[in-house]
């Protein structure tokens, strides 16, 4: 038996995922980090590559433990990453600085930038599908402007995800479907871009070589086998980014299919066979890790940290149940909310908004429409609902966007991530979307993907298409309530209105963002 090996530079954590050939999870070792918060640079998120790799190796060295199987027994090894984060080094290839995707410090040099040149942001919107917000663009230029020693030192730049990969093998590189995140990549050619970076005040000459998704770039070094217990000379493959990963991990690899992932953010993934941008720039776009296709990106800030901060705070008594009983305080808690009808009983909450990539802020954190008659309306079971449905509007008014540009809405859905355990927020998520709805086995759909690119890369599969297609594998489906969807679709038009009058609470300085982009 083979085995692949895909480690994982997450927001919150450093994994080590083991799948065999075909595709059955052997063993998975989780570790948490943090990030360094500079107090001199409010919004600093900064990347500890010391530490973290630290707990990778260790991630990598339980894991074959857990599996019980000999390093020699991994075939080939890739990993996958947050995106947005990015690392800098010098000439003999040393680390000089790295943040994570959450870093925010550079909100000033987004301003800067939207004032350099009018248009200059949608110019380099419909070049490379990313706006200044989450990109690396006014992260580097941070750099320059601070750290200008460093800047001046810089010889190359790339992705968490090919950080871990020059970890074991020494190479620099990057891949399309990550590397793209920066905003200096042009979409046609899945190749950097030089003269935005120049357009921008930034050097163009830092951009590493691109690989697709894959592809062998390296074999792990002696000193990166010592530390980690790997074999040396396994085979390292690139693969990139953990939403488009997660893409290939539910075997969403053919133009026209749609992929909704429910963790801390959601994203909704639909697969496009040519480049397309939106009309309007509201919508990410993004190079898929299958070569020569694409996606448009909405995103949904928070539903998971919602509903953890919700279980958090008001829901001690299943918190205690669930360490009673062994079962999970969310599965307690998607129990009474069944039970709570659809529209959950009028309650509208405020927390993500439907995506606009150029303008992206969100109204304050509320529940409005509670009604206080009976206790069961506005009790934790209907707040919860209500928040479970607030993220299926988010995700369906990101995929009609979409559809705006596409032309098509999708005609089913692979929902995975955390969300999808719950046959609940399953169910709200097809009545609301009107369309049915897969959930696959293996939820770690990230780490299988980039696992999968791995196994590509050691000859096991001859595509990335068919290794998806040979292992993915359905745990159920979900068919939409018809008199629930048209329910729902009242109740999104409803929410959308609520919204926008919250917006001008905002916008008024009466109540403050949950959330808002650098810059805005």
């Amino acid at each position: 038996m083979k085995y692949v090996m895909a480690l994982d530079a997450g927001t919150g954590s450093g994994r080590c995922v083991i799948f065999d050939e075909q595709g059955n999870q052997a063993a998975v070792s989780q570790q948490e980090w943090t990030h360094n918060t500079d107090p001199r640079f409010p919004g600093s998120m900064e990347f500890d590559v010391e530490k973290n790799w630290n707990i990778l190796a260790a991630c990598i060295q339980s894991a074959l433990r857990q599996a019980g199987i000999s390093a020699r027994d991994i075939a080939g090894i890739s990993a996958t990453s947050m995106r947005e984060g990015i690392v800098l080094y010098d000439g003999a290839g040393k680390e000089l600085w790295a943040c994570a995707n959450v870093d925010s410090r550079a909100a000033q040099e987004v301003i800067e930038l939207t004032q350099l040149e009018e248009g200059l942001e949608e110019k380099i919107y419909r070049i490379s599908g990313q706006t200044f917000s989450l990109g690396a663009i006014p992260r580097i230029l941070w750099v320059k402007k601070h750290f200008p020693a460093l800047y001046d030192a810089a010889r190359t730049v790339n992705m968490l995800s090919d950080w871990v990969l020059y970890k074991l093998t020494g190479e620099l590189v990057v891949d399309p479907s990550n590397g793209c995140t920066t905003g200096l990549f042009d979409l046609h050619t899945r190749q950097w871009k030089p003269e935005i970076a120049a357009w921008c005040g930034l050097r163009d000459d830092i951009f590493p070589p691109v690989h697709e998704a894959g592809t062998v770039i390296g074999k792990v070094h002696r000193q990166a086998a010592e530390f980690t217990g790997l074999q040396e000379g396994t085979p390292v493959i690139i693969s990139g980014g953990d939403a488009q990963l997660g893409a290939v991990g539910v075997n969403a690899v053919f133009p026209g299919q749609t992929s909704v992932f429910g963790g801390s953010f959601w994203q909704q993934e639909v697969n496009m066979g040519a480049v397309q941008v939106d009309s309007e720039c509201r919508i990410r776009v993004n190079c898929h890790s299958v070569p020569n296709l694409w996606q448009m990106e909405g995103i949904a800030f928070f539903p998971g940290l919602v509903a953890r901060w919700f279980r958090d705070t008001f829901c001690q008594e299943e918190l205690r149940m669930a360490r009673a009983t062994g079962l999970d305080a969310y599965y307690l808690l998607e129990q009474q909310a069944a039970r709570v009808p659809a529209g959950a009983y009028g309650i509208v909450c405020t927390f993500s908004d439907v995506m606009n990539y150029l303008k992206w802020k969100h109204a304050a954190p509320s529940f409005i429409n509670l009604d206080i008659s009976a206790s069961e309306k506005s009790g934790k079971a209907a707040l919860f609902r209500a928040i479970q449905e607030n993220a299926a509007y988010v995700a369906y008014g990101n995929l009609k966007a979409i559809a705006s540009n596409t032309g098509t809405f999708p005609q089913e859905v692979i929902f995975a991530g955390g969300a999808s355990k719950g046959n609940l927020w399953c169910q709200i998520v097809t009545d609301v979307f009107g369309v049915p709805v897969k959930v696959p086995v293996v939820k770690e759909a990230s780490a299988l993907g980039s696992a999968l690119c791995a196994a590509v890369g050691v000859g096991i599969f001859a595509s990335i298409a068919e290794a998806a297609q040979a292992t993915v594998q359905w745990e159920t489906s979900y068919t939409p309530d018809a008199a629930a969807h048209q329910l729902y679709q009242e109740h999104f038009e409803r929410w959308r209105a609520v919204y926008a009058k919250q917006m001008e609470l905002v916008a008024a300085n009466l109540t403050s963002p949950m959330w808002s982009a650098p810059g805005v």
